[in-house]
């Protein structure tokens, strides 16, 4: 039964009994009578399957949530009891923005497989803001504040946010003073994973201002080069861009407006129980990130 309930999810999260069956390294046919038994004990249809698409029914919907979260929460209660022994365990499941992770959620997986060789550590990158629960994700690196979120966020690292725009896009379109000249310039966003806008701080008060532009894109890193070929103003991390900075192929703007800043967090559902293998990557993580060189 418990591996009929994992093959469902599996199929469901790839998108494709094909999928599934290449993930857990057996033939499709595998995947299909375990589908077709839990069906038939359960006495429902959860999924319309045809030779091109899959599609998951009203009840085999509500099924699916149910089995991610029994899923979790054996994983979780597997890895308490292995936490007694401080030893870390089991599938770590990682989120981060791209192009932070890509330089410095990525490069210290290996380091901490070294320390952990018991661990399989899965990394998404992706800019979207991934919910941990239905995603099924041990741990999300965030650059951003998390007042008013009901996660808990551990800070692993300062970070601070700048407007930065190439010296030519400025020759051209003139130096903006005040916030309200945004709304005069082509300011490059991230859409919808950027809902709240750009924060500033303005008298003492914090300001989130809606930005807008000719053009919008959900990785960060292509804003990134937009910003670099004078395409517009962009909003990013200081550790995004401070080698541009340095050579001057951006220059930041509106710095008397700056932001408090946006720290690099660690998030979690919650502090209790905190499986081992995701106490330990925090850690390891943080301990890096610790080390004024590294940024440096």
């Amino acid at each position: 039964m418990f591996k009929q309930l994992e093959t469902f999810v599996a199929v469901v999260s790839q998108g494709s009994l094909s999928a599934a069956a290449r993930q857990e390294g057996v033939v499709p046919a595998i995947i299909g009578r375990r589908i077709d038994a839990l069906e038939e004990r359960l006495g429902v249809k959860l999924l319309t399957r045809s030779t091109r698409s899959l599609a998951l029914t009203q009840e085999g919907a509500a099924f699916f949530e149910d089995c991610q979260r029994i899923l979790a929460d054996l994983e979780d209660a597997e890895a308490a009891v292995a936490s007694g022994s401080g030893r870390a365990r089991g599938h770590l499941r990682v989120s981060a923005p791209a192009g932070f992770g890509r330089k410095h959620v990525a490069p210290h997986i290996a380091g901490f497989q070294q320390l952990h060789p018991d661990v399989k550590v899965t990394l998404d990158l992706s800019d979207r803001l991934v919910d941990l629960q239905r995603d099924r994700i041990d741990c999300a690196i965030r650059i951003s504040d998390l007042a008013d979120s009901s996660l808990v966020a551990i800070r692993l690292a300062e970070n601070r946010r700048v407007v930065v725009a190439a010296p030519a896009y400025l020759a051209r379109h003139g130096l903006p003073l005040r916030l309200e000249d945004l709304a005069e310039h082509n300011c490059l966003s991230l859409g919808e994973s950027q809902s709240r806008g750009w924060a500033f701080r303005r008298e003492g008060e914090a300001v989130n201002l809606r930005v807008s532009g000719r053009l919008e894109c959900n990785d960060g890193a292509v804003l990134h080069d937009w910003a670099l070929q004078g395409l517009g103003l962009a909003w990013r991390s200081l550790w995004e861009v401070k080698d541009d900075l340095s050579d001057g192929r951006l220059v930041t703007v509106l710095d008397e407006f700056s932001a408090p800043d946006y720290p690099v967090c660690a998030v979690v559902p919650q502090r209790r129980l905190l499986p081992a293998r995701v106490r330990h990557f925090v850690d390891y993580l943080r301990s890096v990130y610790a080390d004024a060189a590294y940024w440096n």
